[in-house]
């Protein structure tokens, strides 16, 4: 769910997608028409003529795709997941019989810079256009059934029209351009927020949300934790990468089993008292320096197998001593940084 630079979502393939022309990068209207054409699927290239009629399932990944239509994907009745990360598309154009089978679309890793030509998509409940090109959330408030939305590492700078969408649980939109948690009311059966690497200053408008049990917003603009205290189904938050001086903000969130602010600013481990079923701890890179507010905060959490306190003062001044204090702060532990403990 992350890695050491703070980052979440599902970054699942390391995007390869050439861009010939880098001024597209600017204007997602851009167009060169001095530009020599793109390699295309011919004619007598049928990339899906030994596939079965009935397939259910299709992928075509890495396949220099550029045009959807020269698959002549109607001929392809029963089709309901189609995957077609890292190709060439810029636009999202299917036969009316193939969208409206559909249930899950892949286009991980392509060229679409907007949200058109998904009208008659009516049963889709998975939609991927992560690492794309889009700048603005459109055109998919009558996708009812949708239960997830992937949007990872766009452009996008606005969280909008998502009205409606009262069936999704995952939504993610880590690595954009999105300064405020905002039109998320609807979204009333979300369970996931992920919206790492983004410009996010503070969490609000989140109370409607009353289901979400896994909110990541790592690598923002958070100096502090707030709008969280009525979200009592609230299971793991991320926060790590972050400017937050203290951990203030949580004590209503009961049911938290995995808090994570690496890499921030805090100089003492308190307010967690609350927290009775916390089982994972990430504390890495802050400015603790007390192994008395360690034991004092953690020890009666008897579910607590997992604390991450590498690169803060009670690590860096004894390293030799440090995980023998931890352990004898806090004798339930079972790992203690990247290390299990011997029993």
């Amino acid at each position: 769910m992350k890695n050491k630079e703070g980052w979440d979502g599902k970054m699942r393939v390391e995007p390869k997608a050439v861009i010939t022309n880098p001024e597209a990068l600017e204007d997602s209207d851009y167009s060169d028409p001095d530009a020599p054409p793109v390699d295309e699927i011919q004619a007598d290239e049928d990339l899906l003529a030994d596939e079965d009629p009935n397939a259910e399932d299709i992928d075509l990944v890495h396949c220099k795709i550029q045009s959807i239509p020269a698959l002549k994907l109607d001929r392809f009745p029963k089709l309901q997941r189609l995957c077609m990360r890292q190709n060439q598309i810029t636009r999202i154009e299917f036969p009316s019989n193939v969208a409206a089978s559909l249930t899950e679309l892949d286009l991980y890793d392509n060229l679409i810079s907007h949200l058109k030509g998904l009208d008659e998509f009516h049963d889709l409940t998975s939609l991927d256009l992560s690492f794309n090109k889009i700048k603005h959330i459109k055109n998919i408030s009558h996708l009812k059934k949708l239960t997830e939305i992937f949007f990872v590492q766009n452009k996008i700078g606005k969280i909008e029209g998502l009205d409606g969408l009262t069936g999704i649980t995952n939504l993610e939109l880590g690595g954009n351009k999105i300064r405020e948690l905002e039109n998320l009311e609807t979204l009333t059966a979300l369970t996931q927020l992920w919206v790492g690497k983004n410009k996010i200053a503070e969490m609000k408008n989140l109370d409607a949300l009353s289901n979400l049990k896994i909110i990541s917003i790592q690598s923002n603009r958070l100096t502090q934790i707030t709008g969280l205290s009525s979200l009592k189904n609230l299971e793991e938050i991320y926060l790590s990468h972050n400017a937050i001086t203290d951990l203030s903000g949580l004590e209503q969130n009961e049911n938290l089993r995995v808090l994570d602010f690496s890499n921030n600013q805090v100089s003492h481990l308190e307010h967690l008292s609350t927290l009775k079923n916390l089982e994972e701890l990430w504390g890495s890179n802050n400015q603790l320096a007390s192994f008395e507010e360690v034991e004092r905060e953690l020890k009666d959490k008897e579910h607590l197998e997992t604390v991450y306190f590498e690169g803060n003062p009670l690590q860096m001044k004894g390293p030799a001593v440090y995980r023998n204090k931890v352990r004898l702060a806090l004798p339930q532990i079972k790992q203690i940084d990247a290390t299990f403990v011997k029993i």
